[in-house]
Parts: structure tokens; C-alpha cells; sequence
């Protein structure tokens, strides 16, 4: 296939554009500048200029677009630059998916599309929760519409937990400095996955038509924030003793504290699996020893 991929810079793009060219695909990419290599193309989101010839041949794209929910509280205008940074994109790409007639786009969404859940498995079928991040996920997934003669894709993604980059860039240190701890109570589910199974599942997506509409990319094995604490300590070998009350969170980043991690979502990857894919990591321990 000839794939292209906006925000291919970022820890997915980089790590998809290398699976999918070992994997003997051809890759372009879409960047935010004048193109400078022979298979780039640039783009301006907010006013819809795509470079000419960006979507010659191509068969499928993949749009994994949206700024940084952390750090820092969400304001009201936080709150829309970070809508704007995936609503805007998948809008131009789903358009431009339809007037070139191309079969195929996969667009990021997250696991925040359920709320918070507590205790409840969630899968596809389950409707969007409450709060900014399910409303948000809402919207992001509504912006592929006009891709109507498209399969189309939309990957709910969990913590993704990678040796480099991500979610554990910021724990490792504080773990194996004997700083790690359970968040509030600890009960709140964390939907993970290996960046080696976010990756492949991926490939698998673009590779498999009969996929289509949203596809949870988490582990198959939901863990709570305890347990998780719990096997990142012993991923470090290093005690995990601490707490971090829920108060404390509140007040240094506000609703952002809230959803990103006091909330919870015990989502399942039921569609990926039904359609065949085998997890590298099928546990967090097992997810853990890779990226520790």
C-alpha cells in the first residue's frame, strides 16, 4: 500500500512509519512546513491548503493529529486549542479523502470517549461518557464524516507505554527513585498498550477491510491504577509506597487531573481481536519488561 500519515513526527507516526516501510508499504508524509524530503508533502490545517500531488496514488491515510492534553490545567482556551488540533485536521483529511477517492482512513480518537466507567467493561458498542475528553472524542470522531465512500476508522488508543517517549517518560524516573504511587484511591482503570501492539494493530487495520468504525487499541487484560503501580514497581525492582491524594490533584491541575487520571475506563479491544490480531503484550507486566 501507499500509506500517508499526518503527525508522523510525533511517538506513533515515527514508530508507524517505520513498521509499515519494514513491512514493505511506502509511506508520506504530511508536515506543517515547506517539504523538504521526497516524500513529503506539506499542509495547513486551519486553511485547508494540502500541497498538489499530496494524494497522488495514495491508498489509505492516517491521521494521527491532536496537541498534548498534558501538561498544564485546561482552560477555556486550552480546552479549544486542543479540539481545534484534531477536529481541524480530520475535517481537511476526511474532504480530501472524498474528492481524491481514496479507500481508506484511519483517525486517532482515545479511550476518554467513555468517561469514566468505573468497574464497567466498556468495548465498541459502549456510548460516549460524560465530561471534556468524551466530548471532545465525540466531536474528533464526528469530523471524519465526509469521507463517506471511505472505510473508515476511528482508533480509541489507551496509555501507551513505549521505552522511549510517552506516559512512562515521565513515571520511570519518579519509579525508580522510590517515588511512584497509587493516584487517589487506585481503583480507577488504566486502559494500557504496548507500543510494539499499538503499532502492529495499526498495520493489521490498514491490512484488514473488514475493520471499520471505532476499534479500541488497549490491552486485552484492563489493570487499575493500583495494580498498575504495583508492576511498574517491580518493572524498576523499586518499592511503590506513595499516594497522591485526589485533592492534591484537583488543585494543581483541575479537571485535567480529573479525567487524565482519576478517571477510568476498563476498556476491551473486542473488535481487534475478533478480527484476528494476536497481542505481542498481553499483559501489563509483559508490556512493562518491554518498555523498562
Amino acid at each position: 500500500m501507499r500509506v500517508l500519515i499526518a503527525g508522523s513526527g510525533g511517538l506513533l507516526g515515527t514508530a508507524l512509519t517505520g513498521r509499515l516501510r519494514e513491512s514493505g508499504h511506502e509511506v508520506r508524509r504530511l508536515v506543517r512546513r515547506t517539504a523538504q524530503a521526497s516524500d513529503e508533502s506539506g499542509w495547513d490545517p486551519p486553511s485547508g491548503r494540502i500541497d498538489d500531488g499530496a494524494f497522488d496514488g495514495i491508498d489509505a491515510v492516517v491521521n494521527l493529529c491532536g496537541a498534548p492534553l498534558l501538561p498544564g490545567r485546561w482552560s477555556g482556551m486550552r480546552k479549544q486549542q486542543l479540539l481545534d488540533s484534531r477536529v481541524e485536521p480530520t475535517e481537511v483529511l476526511a474532504e480530501a479523502v472524498a474528492e481524491h477517492g481514496i479507500g481508506v482512513l484511519v483517525n486517532a480518537s482515545a479511550v476518554g470517549y467513555y468517561g469514566n466507567s468505573g468497574s464497567t467493561v466498556v468495548d465498541e458498542n459502549t456510548k460516549a461518557g460524560n465530561g471534556f475528553l468524551a466530548e471532545m472524542c465525540t466531536e474528533w470522531e464526528a469530523a471524519t464524516a465526509a469521507a463517506t465512500n471511505a472505510r473508515v476508522v476511528s482508533i480509541r488508543t489507551g496509555l501507551v507505554l513505549a521505552r522511549q517517549g510517552g506516559l512512562l517518560d515521565v513515571l520511570r524516573p519518579l519509579f525508580r527513585f522510590a517515588l511512584g504511587g497509587r493516584l487517589g484511591d487506585g481503583s480507577q482503570y488504566m486502559p494500557w498498550i504496548a507500543l510494539d501492539d499499538e503499532i502492529g494493530a495499526l498495520v493489521h487495520i490498514l491490512e484488514h477491510d473488514s475493520l471499520s468504525g471505532p476499534v479500541n487499541l488497549t490491552g486485552p487484560i484492563p489493570v487499575t491504577n493500583a495494580e498498575f503501580t504495583h508492576a511498574l514497581g517491580h518493572a524498576v525492582q523499586r518499592p511503590a509506597p506513595w499516594w497522591v491524594p485526589e485533592i492534591a490533584m484537583k488543585i494543581a491541575l483541575g479537571q485535567a487531573a480529573e479525567e487524565m487520571a482519576l478517571y477510568g475506563q476498563r476498556a476491551v479491544p473486542r473488535k481487534l481481536e475478533a478480527s484476528g490480531y494476536e497481542f505481542r503484550h498481553r499483559t501489563v507486566d509483559s508490556a512493562l519488561a518491554a518498555a523498562t
